[in-house]
């Protein structure tokens, strides 16, 4: 029996354009009559959800979704924290330097904002701001706030043009962070205590749902933790093959009704 469904958002909640299709809507509302509750779990700030919490119904004061892939646990209504893991003034030059070294753009989420130190703003950085709904702003680096805390680093550039720098990341950053890619043009630097599978745990534990009861749906590196945690794991059809390997279930993909696909068959009709 699962009690909670933790998804992912893009390239698994939501197709191509960025939509909740009607019928993975619908089979949300069935579950959710059932008793059995959803959770988003994704790499997008609290601004880039808040739009589809409400069109799913999911905007309650006992509602919760994951945000900043996993750095910060809170209600749907926003009105108090779980849990909240940040990075320090320290964290964000070491990060950004490295990026810097290794010739990609680099932002960051801070509070309600997005923050770049590139006077050449990256057209990754601009279209990210726009999908998740958050102010983005310049800074050079003498400019940041040493007092700021900081929900996740990205750096982020063309795809051949990252994975180059992923290839040359030094070791110490791989050790003093959770360090994840979350799409061929995005990798996402947290707090080691951060992550979508820690954060999951966590919100499991405070809700008294044990694993076996839980499952999740994801299709990136960074739904890989937070399925492996879930007793029933689901890749989405258009998953990367780690993910799909780690996988209990195989479900379409997000353009072909996925989510839906897999509760209709693994939770409406178990």
């Amino acid at each position: 029996m699962i009690d909670l469904i933790a998804i992912d958002m893009d390239g698994t909640l939501l197709d191509s354009h960025h939509a909740i299709s009607p019928r993975v809507k619908n089979a949300i509302c069935a579950v959710r009559a059932r008793g059995v509750r959803i959770v988003l779990a994704t790499g997008r700030p609290f601004s880039g959800v808040e739009e589809y919490l409400a069109q799913l119904g999911l905007a309650g004061e006992d509602d919760y979704c994951i945000t900043f892939n996993g750095a910060v646990i809170q209600n749907a209504a926003g009105t108090k924290s779980v849990a909240e893991t940040t990075l320090g003034y320290d964290d964000f030059l070491y990060c950004e330097k490295v990026a810097r070294d290794l010739g990609v753009h680099f932002h960051v989420l801070y509070e309600r904002s997005m923050m770049t130190p590139n006077a050449d703003i990256s057209s990754h950085t601009v279209r990210d701001a726009y999908i998740s709904r958050t102010p983005l702003i310049y800074r050079s680096v003498d400019q940041v706030d040493p007092a700021w805390r900081f929900r996740k680093f990205m750096m982020v550039d063309d795809e051949a043009v990252l994975d180059k720098a992923i290839a040359n990341l030094p070791p110490e950053l791989m050790q003093r962070y959770t360090v994840v890619k979350s799409a061929a043009d995005f990798l996402e630097i947290l707090n080691p205590d951060a992550g979508k599978g820690r954060a999951l745990a966590t919100l499991a534990a405070h809700l008294g749902v044990p694993p076996e009861r839980i499952m999740a749906i994801g299709d990136q590196e960074n739904d890989l933790v937070m399925l492996e945690f879930a007793g029933v794991a689901v890749a989405m059809g258009n998953a990367i093959d780690a993910v799909k390997a780690v996988a209990d279930h195989v479900t379409t993909s997000n353009n072909e009704d996925g989510v839906a696909v897999a509760i209709e068959r693994y939770v409406l009709t178990g």
